[in-house]
């Protein structure tokens, strides 16, 4: 989108820093109210990381949101805000637009046709409200003043009433991610809780990586397991290691040195299934009968690698068949990192929240300073959970703006 240049650049309710999900959906709730409203992104256009998500179609809620989908140092912070802000509130907004939509899997919802419905629909909310976009813009410098703030602008000085901090976390940096909402908030006397890559492909080295890359692309149902933590869903091999939903999501919950274990048949009893085929195809291979509930490559790989050699079935005995059943259903991996930022879906850690009020996003330390979506310490499942903390961490603070 152009950016609206009329007008030199004055005094404003709400500036809002980051024109993506959470500043878009912020800046036409408190134009809703009557407040004069300001975006500043930094990018040439606005909604980047909306256009690219969910491959192109844009997941942009799930029907099933609720606090435990939420990752952060503090798990009760973001109850507030998600009990204020339901998927239905945000559907009806869709709805009202005309995008259709759909329900792929667990609860997840997808724009039949663009992402950039999304994009549209925000747009179109912001300017029936008067929001003021400037695209190509940058904040070199931000002071507290009586009342709010001042900040100097490549466009301009600025005065807000109110400032809020939209910028995200440090994910894809090509889609224009920065620290700066990290600077500002250490500037204003915040914590910062560490930073890490989520919802990211993991990679493996040495001879895990040797034995597995040249699958790359192929796919399988599994259960990843780390620390007591488990998602089912699909899992990728990649050239550099794993990936899909269920390695994506696991990879918030992973950290360097520790140990993943992998069911790759969550839906059989292994040992159950191996004494049938021993007693029905006592002269069939393993990595045969293994072929109906592995992909035939994977199977033949994981005979490989577990020393498994080309005999009978009839010649196994029921201790190496629990052994084999064993190793099916937790299926050990040591990933020795990720992909980082430059893949990742999504920022782990943040602006503490510990510093910041649940209802209104507010800091605690610098009144009329508020910060929303994923530069604060709160992150969200993969399948539109992300989206919804942008939905509803933006209303809350737009409410008391």
């Amino acid at each position: 989108m152009a950016a609206q240049r009329q007008g030199r650049l004055m005094d404003y309710d709400v500036v809002i820093i980051g024109g993506g999900a959470a500043g878009l959906f912020c800046a036409f709730m408190a134009g809703r109210r009557g407040r004069r409203v300001l975006v500043i992104e930094h990018a040439n256009r606005v909604g980047k990381k909306i256009l690219m998500s969910g491959g192109g179609r844009c997941n942009f809620t799930n029907l099933d949101v609720r606090p435990d989908r939420y990752l952060g140092a503090n798990p009760h912070f973001c109850k507030s805000a998600l009990a204020r802000y339901k998927p239905e509130a945000f559907i009806a907004l869709v709805d009202a637009h005309g995008i259709a939509w759909h329900e792929k899997e667990l609860g997840q919802l997808f724009c039949d046709d663009s992402s950039k419905q999304i994009v549209q629909m925000l747009l179109t909310e912001c300017a029936e409200a008067g929001v003021r976009i400037e695209t190509s813009c940058s904040v070199q410098r931000v002071q507290p003043r009586e009342p709010g703030f001042a900040l100097n602008t490549s466009l301009g000085p600025v005065n807000a009433a109110k400032l809020v901090v939209a910028s995200g976390g440090l994910s894809i940096p090509s889609m224009g991610a920065t620290g700066y909402g990290y600077e500002l908030a250490r500037q204003f006397g915040h914590s910062i809780r560490p930073t890490r890559a989520g919802l990211v492909p993991l990679t493996l080295s040495g001879k895990p990586l040797e034995q597995w890359q040249d699958l790359s692309g192929l796919s399988l149902p599994v259960e990843a397991e780390c620390e007591g933590t488990s998602f089912r869903n699909a899992m990728l091999v990649t050239h550099r290691g794993l990936s899909g939903p269920a390695m994506l999501q696991i990879s918030s919950y992973w950290q360097p040195g520790q140990r993943l274990r992998i069911n790759l048949m969550p839906d059989e009893d292994a040992l159950a299934w191996l004494q049938a085929a021993r007693r029905d195809r006592p002269q069939a291979e393993l990595k045969t009968v293994l072929t109906p509930a592995l992909p035939k490559r994977f199977a033949q790989r994981f005979c490989e690698t577990q020393n498994l050699d080309a005999r009978p079935l009839k010649q196994y005995r029921d201790a190496d068949l629990q052994a084999i059943a064993a190793a099916l259903h937790q299926w050990p991996v040591v990933p020795n990192g990720t992909e980082g930022y430059r893949t990742a879906e999504v920022t782990l850690g943040g602006v503490d929240t510990d510093e910041l009020s649940s209802s209104t996003m507010e800091s605690k330390r610098m009144p009329g300073l508020h910060f929303i979506g994923e530069v604060m310490d709160v992150t969200g499942w993969l399948g539109g959970y992300n989206f919804h903390w942008a939905w509803a961490s933006a209303k809350a603070a737009a409410d008391a703006c």
